[in-house]
């Protein structure tokens, strides 16, 4: 049975393929897992490892210290209902492998593996390539010809121009008008009609009320003049591959979609293109030894070149299986949440319910690139067009602008976390004035320096700005620096 959904998905894929209030409960998936990220990424890695090592053969689930909960509302829980921890395909794989599983978006996943520390991880992937299960996110299809103008009243986003088999990052919106960002995601264009949505596993459920609640409303009002919309919650595997070395390994692998393809060409599926593809399985045989279609993305969210491939649920194990012997152990390592959050953190990627949240604008957050030009006016349609436009003109050109803006931050000293407050001193031996709060922080391990994100206020957001972030009360000198921290590598072509 399962082999059949997931062959009339991939069929549905091949024919045409991340709220402003939560309750504490919900809170603590996502406050856990960051807390045990970025404990680990303080140089604990030793005692952590020695820990694993005694305990390797049963699953862990970290846990924390009461009374630490997440500053901002963090994601909803994503677990069943009788409030179980949600399990992704490769939960058995990484087990086995020696993963220390954490609860985060309502779902156990890996932090990190016995192999590597946290900071190993992530120097790997920024020299070689890792693998990470990002099964934990929603993957959606929406059909129709009403699809296309749906999503661009939802999010700010030009899909209607959107070439096929090509991506963009923008971000579902408020429909108060607000401008508040309900969640951002990846929206991909396969075919006329149908269209590929990646969103966050933390915000599934709020993000499910508003898309069934906004598809209705659609249909209500435009479905008798042809546009009707549905939206396909996907059951498929997710598997991040990223790091310079990532094509190379997965090239030997990658045929054409068809059963008598040839090879995919990598080197001309450019960042932000999509492909359809079969895998080669060579520790499989017969007809086993080639996956059922899969669907590769090039981008992802560490800021290295990389591919985000969407598997059938029951061959997950198998693709992530043949890309670690494709690699071997010195190309290719799996890699958890650890790594993950401060490799995003260098490539100065915002994550939801933190960086980004309902109480935020794109123009806030640093994002007003995700507004196309021909979507920058007040009648451009989506939810919170009106105020997005005003937010775009700055006040010294006459329009509304901001008065808060998002940064990144090196800081002296301690690092600075989530929740610490942004200073300046005043004039004449003046007290110290609040100008902002860190939304992400933590030590670097590509540059030897801590690095933080945060919000400070208008005029306070140009790169060599000084200020003071108050690090367990005590004053760390902070200058406001140049995001990504670290150089993107985004294959482009030669």
């Amino acid at each position: 049975m399962q082999r059949t959904r997931s062959t009339a998905v991939a069929r549905a894929l091949g024919g045409a393929c991340r709220a402003s209030s939560h309750a504490a409960v919900q809170r603590r998936s996502m406050s856990q897992a960051l807390l045990c990220v970025r404990q680990q990424q303080q140089g604990q890695h030793q005692q952590h490892r020695q820990q694993l090592h005694r305990s390797q053969r049963a699953p862990r689930v970290s846990s924390v210290s009461p009374g630490v909960s997440s500053r901002r509302h963090g994601s909803s829980s994503s677990s069943d209902a009788s409030g179980e921890l949600r399990k992704t395909t490769l939960y058995d794989f990484h087990v086995a492998r020696g993963a220390k599983m954490v609860p985060f978006g309502g779902f156990y996943m890996p932090v990190q593996y016995d192999d590597l520390s946290v900071s190993q991880s992530h120097l790997f992937t920024r020299a070689h390539a890792s693998l990470f299960d990002v099964g934990h996110m929603v993957q959606r299809v929406f059909r129709g010809p009403g699809a296309a103008r749906f999503l661009e009243r939802i999010t700010p986003a030009a899909v209607s121009a959107l070439p096929a088999y090509r991506s963009t990052l923008s971000a579902i919106l408020k429909e108060d008008g607000s401008g508040g960002i309900v969640d951002d995601a990846i929206i991909s264009r396969l075919g006329d009609g149908t269209y590929y949505v990646v969103t966050n596993a933390g915000c599934r459920d709020k993000d499910n009320a508003y898309l069934d609640r906004e598809v209705a409303r659609w249909n209500a009002e435009l479905a008798p003049r042809g546009l009707e919309v549905t939206e396909e919650r996907l059951d498929r595997g997710l598997i991040a591959l990223q790091g310079p070395e990532a094509a190379a390994v997965l090239s030997p692998l990658v045929l054409g979609a068809d059963e008598d393809g040839g090879a995919l060409d990598l080197r001309g599926l450019l960042f932000g293109q999509l492909a359809r593809a079969r895998l080669r399985l060579p520790h499989k045989d017969g007809a086993a030894a080639r996956s059922s279609p899969v669907l590769i993305s090039r981008g992802g969210y560490t800021g290295e070149d990389g591919f985000e491939i969407s598997v059938a649920a029951d061959e997950a194990a198998d693709v992530a299986e043949a890309l670690l012997a494709a690699g071997g152990p010195e190309r290719a390592r799996l890699a958890g949440l650890g790594a993950r959050d401060s490799l995003r953190l260098e490539a100065g990627m915002c994550l939801y319910g933190h960086d980004i949240d309902e109480a935020t604008t794109p123009v806030e957050a640093g994002l007003a690139w995700i507004v196309p030009k021909e979507r920058r006016g007040a009648d451009a349609g989506y939810y919170g067009a009106e105020v997005i436009a005003r937010q775009l003109v700055p006040a010294s050109k006459g329009g509304q602008g901001v008065a808060r803006r998002r940064v990144g931050l090196l800081v002296q000293g301690a690092p600075a976390r989530e929740g610490a407050d942004i200073v300046v001193r005043g004039g004449g031996g003046g007290g110290e004035e609040k100008v902002g709060v860190v939304t992400s922080g933590c030590p670097s391990p590509s540059l030897g320096k801590n690095i933080a994100m945060g919000y400070v206020k208008e005029g306070l957001h140009k790169v060599g700005t000084e200020v003071e972030v108050l690090v367990r009360g005590r004053p760390r000198k902070a200058v406001v620096a140049k995001m990504p921290f670290v150089p993107t590598k985004y294959w482009k072509g030669e």
